[in-house]
């Protein structure tokens, strides 16, 4: 209502449609993005950092994955090149899905990350002393340098109010 009208429309509720037809477009939300930056750039605080929660949202309203693609690029390019920050975006993945477009752009997002952390469920199932595993992918061959990716993999464990990581093997219930 009020808060609306004072702090401006949101970009969510523009159209990602052009009226020239069914591409999607997202310069919209880019244009919001790149001016809530410059903005936070005047300020003391050095380094930053653009969080994306749910990229497959974007899909879900109507957007390409290709315009969805275009838009991280361009927030890439502003973000990191522009203003030397960081990009930190969560996509929701499932091999089992059929949605062929958010793993086009899980896929995609995964080839020009520098660092990927794909957190998933035990493959053996259900354990109360391991929820999870957790796999941090550094992406050395992005430098081209022929070395091979560092992959570290750790299982945790979800509590209260923290998360416990261990090695894989290392859990209470084995020890």
């Amino acid at each position: 209502g009020d808060e609306q009208h004072r702090c401006g429309p949101s970009p969510l509720r523009t159209s990602f449609f052009c009226s020239s037809g069914s591409t999607s477009d997202l310069r919209a939300l880019f244009n919001f993005v790149q001016t809530s930056l410059s903005a936070a750039g005047s300020d003391s605080w050095k380094g930053s950092v653009l969080l994306v929660d749910d990229l497959s949202v974007l899909l879900s309203l109507g957007a390409r994955p290709v315009a969805v693609l275009d838009f991280i690029h361009y927030c890439r390019v502003s973000v990191c090149c522009q203003l030397q920050g960081n990009i930190v975006v969560l996509v929701h993945s499932n091999e089992d899905s059929e949605d062929e477009e958010n793993e086009l752009v899980v896929n995609s997002l995964c080839h020009h990350s520098d660092l990927i952390l794909w957190a998933e469920g035990l493959v053996t199932g259900f354990c109360k002393d391991v929820h999870g595993q957790i796999k941090i992918i550094k992406r050395l061959s992005l430098e081209l340098t022929g070395k091979q990716d560092h992959v570290q993999i750790y299982q945790y464990k979800i509590q209260d109010r923290n998360v416990t990581f261990f090695a894989r093997g290392l859990s209470a219930a084995v020890l």
